[in-house]
């Protein structure tokens, strides 16, 4: 089975941070906002506890998994002329 392309875990935490930091402060007087963005950071750790949790059962079912950096990302070797 081929590997299994996953996001970076340092791109859960590089969004965390920006909405942990800066997000929050931004909207810091407005309760509604503040909710809103608490809601965005549950989800996300959500999300990567899923995520990690999936890299644990591929690991078991010996599937590789290809962190990827962004969508860009290839795999394949370039052709080199003979």
């Amino acid at each position: 089975m081929e590997q299994i392309p996953l996001p970076s875990p340092i791109h859960y935490e590089l969004i965390l941070q920006l909405l942990e930091r800066q997000t929050m402060s931004a909207v810091s007087k407005n309760p509604d906002l503040r909710h809103q963005v608490n809601q965005l950071i549950i989800t996300l750790r959500k999300a990567a506890v899923q995520q990690k949790h999936l890299e644990e059962i591929c690991q078991f079912s010996s599937v590789m998994v290809d962190h990827r950096w962004s969508i860009n990302h290839h795999t394949e070797k370039a052709v080199t002329p003979e």
